[in-house]
C-alpha cells in the first residue's frame, strides 16, 4: 500500500511539472490550397534551415529543414528559391509578414536578432509570436497549392533532446532528408 501511495505522489509529481508550454497562431492568409502539416517533422530535431520560393507577387513554396532531414516541398514552382540556415543553437521568435488571398512576406526573427525577409510588402499585416516566454517556433501547419494559400506557427520549448537526431548532423549546407524542388 505504501507503494501504491509512493508511486501515486511521484506520478502527481510530474504531471504537476510537465506543464504545457506550446501555443499556435494563425493561420494567416486566405481559403484555398490543400491543408499540410510538419507537426511529424519535430521529431526530427529543432527547426536549422528554411527554403522560400518567391516571385514578384506571392510567397510561392516553401521547405523546411529539421534536425538534418528537409520536410516535403509544399507550393509551386515558379519564382526565385531562397535558402536560410540558423546557427547551431538559434531558433524562430517571431516571424511577422502580409497577405491578401495569399502569401505575400514572411520575416523571421531568430533569438540571436536575425531577420530573414521573403517577398513583397504588400497586403495586410500579421505578427506571430509564442504566448510563453522561451518557447520557440517548432513547426509550420498551413494550406498551399500553387503559392502558399495560408500558414500557421506552433510554438513550444527548444527540444532538450530529439530521438531522430544525430549531433552536430546536417549543420552544413546539403546535409540529410531530401534535396527539394
Amino acid at each position: 500500500m505504501l507503494r501504491c501511495s509512493l508511486l501515486l505522489a511521484l506520478c502527481l509529481a510530474i504531471a504537476g511539472n510537465a506543464i504545457s508550454r506550446s501555443s499556435f497562431s494563425g493561420e494567416y492568409g486566405g481559403g484555398g490550397g490543400k491543408r499540410f502539416s510538419h507537426s511529424g517533422n519535430q521529431l526530427d530535431g529543432p527547426i536549422t534551415a528554411l527554403r522560400v520560393r518567391v516571385n514578384w507577387l506571392f510567397i510561392v513554396g516553401l521547405q523546411v529543414r529539421y534536425g538534418s532531414q528537409w520536410s516535403d516541398y509544399v507550393g509551386g514552382s515558379w519564382g526565385d528559391l531562397e535558402e536560410i540556415f540558423l546557427h547551431p543553437g538559434e531558433s524562430v521568435v517571431q516571424v511577422s509578414g502580409k497577405y491578401k488571398l495569399y502569401l505575400r512576406r514572411l520575416v523571421f526573427t531568430t533569438d540571436r536578432g536575425r531577420h530573414f525577409s521573403f517577398g513583397k510588402d504588400t497586403g495586410t499585416s500579421f505578427n506571430a509570436a509564442p504566448l510563453h516566454p522561451g518557447t520557440v517556433l517548432r513547426y509550420l501547419s498551413g494550406r498551399a497549392g500553387a503559392v502558399i494559400d495560408a500558414l500557421g506557427f506552433h510554438w513550444d520549448a527548444y527540444p532538450g533532446h530529439c530521438l531522430r537526431c544525430q549531433p552536430g548532423a546536417g549543420l552544413g549546407a546539403g546535409a540529410g532528408g531530401s534535396t527539394g524542388p
